[in-house]
C-alpha cells in the first residue's frame, strides 16, 4: 500500500513538472509558409533571369557618388553602352544613354532573345554634377550656361580626364584638342575608371559602345595594332544605319589612355560614337544604329 501511494505521488509530481515546463516553453507562431517561400523564390528568379541585378552600383566617384549600371534583357550575348565619361562637358551623351534606357523599358521586345543590354549612363557623376547640379537625370534647363563651368565638368573631382586614365598608351599628361590634361598618376588611378575596368572584367561584354561629343562620327578602336574584324563590322553597321560617317580611328589629336582603345587591347570589340554637337542626343540616328547592332548580334 505504501509503495502504491509513493508511486502515485511520483506520477503527480511528474505531471505537474511537465505542465510548468510546457507553460515556460517559447510559443511557436504559425508562419504563412507559402508567402515566405514565394517571396524568396521571386527574388531568386529575377536575379537568375537577368544574370545580375537590374540595377547595380559598380563603384563610387571621388566625391562618393554612385556609378550605376542598368541591365535589360536576359540573353547571354552582352552589349554594353556607356555615356558621360566626360561628365557635364558632354552632358548630351548622358541624355542619349537615358533615352536608350527609356526605349528599352517601353519596348522590351526590341531586345533580341539572346541579347542582354547594359547601360552605364554616367561614368563621371562628379563632372556631371558640376554642370547640371545632379548626378542623376536632368533636363537641358538644368545645364549651366557658363562655358568655364562646362569645361570644368569634363574632369573628375581630381581634375583628371577619365578618358586618359585607361591602360592603352597611358601617359600622366594627355592631350585634349590643343590643351594638356591630366591622365592621373597611373593607368586606373581614378575610382571611376577602376569601377569601369572591374565591371567590364566581370561582365565580359561581347561589344561596347561609348558615346562622346562632338565630332559626328563612328570610330573604330584599336591599341597599337589593326582594327579587329568584329570591331570593323560594328563600326560599319552603326554608321550605315545611323548616317554618321565611319572612321578607322580618331586622329584629330593623340589620345592616350583612351577607354575604347583599352577595350580593344583586352580584345573587346568597341566603338566610339561621337554626337555632332554638345546639345543634341540625335536619338533617331542613334536608335537606328543601336537597332542595327541588335540585329547584328541576334544572328
Amino acid at each position: 500500500m505504501k509503495n502504491t501511494i509513493i508511486a502515485l505521488v511520483v506520477i503527480i509530481l511528474i505531471g505537474i513538472g511537465g505542465y510548468f515546463l510546457l507553460r515556460q516553453a517559447p510559443k511557436v507562431v504559425d508562419m504563412p509558409v507559402s508567402v515566405a517561400t514565394t517571396t524568396t523564390s521571386t527574388t531568386t528568379v529575377v536575379s537568375e533571369d537577368q544574370g545580375d541585378k537590374a540595377e547595380v552600383v559598380i563603384g563610387k566617384s571621388v566625391e562618393g557618388r554612385d556609378i550605376v549600371a542598368y541591365n535589360f534583357g536576359t540573353g547571354t550575348t552582352k552589349l554594353l553602352f556607356v555615356g558621360g565619361i566626360h561628365g557635364g562637358y558632354e552632358w548630351n551623351t548622358v541624355q542619349v544613354a537615358y533615352e536608350l534606357m527609356d526605349y528599352l523599358k517601353a519596348t522590351p521586345s526590341a531586345i533580341p532573345a539572346n541579347v542582354r543590354v547594359t547601360v552605364i549612363p554616367v561614368v563621371n557623376p562628379d563632372g556631371l554634377n558640376k554642370v547640371v547640379g545632379t548626378a542623376g537625370r536632368f533636363t537641358s534647363a538644368d545645364v549651366s550656361p557658363s562655358q568655364q563651368v562646362a569645361v570644368s565638368g569634363r574632369f573628375n573631382a581630381n581634375n583628371v580626364d577619365l578618358n586618359r586614365n585607361f591602360d592603352c598608351g597611358w601617359q600622366a599628361t594627355g592631350t585634349w584638342q590643343n590643351k594638356s590634361v591630366s591622365g592621373g598618376t597611373s593607368a586606373f588611378s581614378e575610382p571611376e575608371s577602376k569601377a569601369v575596368r572591374d565591371y567590364v572584367t566581370t561582365l565580359d561584354p561581347n561589344a561596347v559602345v561609348v558615346w562622346y561629343s562632338a565630332a559626328g562620327g563612328v570610330y573604330a578602336s584599336s591599341c597599337n595594332g589593326p582594327v579587329s574584324t568584329e570591331t570593323r563590322a560594328m563600326t560599319n553597321a552603326y554608321a550605315t544605319a545611323s548616317g554618321y560617317p565611319a572612321y578607322e580611328s580618331f586622329d584629330f589629336y593623340e589620345t592616350t589612355g583612351d577607354m575604347v582603345n583599352w577595350l580593344a587591347k583586352d580584345n573587346v570589340p568597341a566603338i566610339s560614337v561621337l554626337l555632332t554637337n554638345h546639345t543634341d542626343t540625335e536619338w533617331t540616328k542613334n536608335k537606328a544604329g543601336i537597332e542595327a547592332l541588335f540585329k547584328q548580334f541576334a544572328q
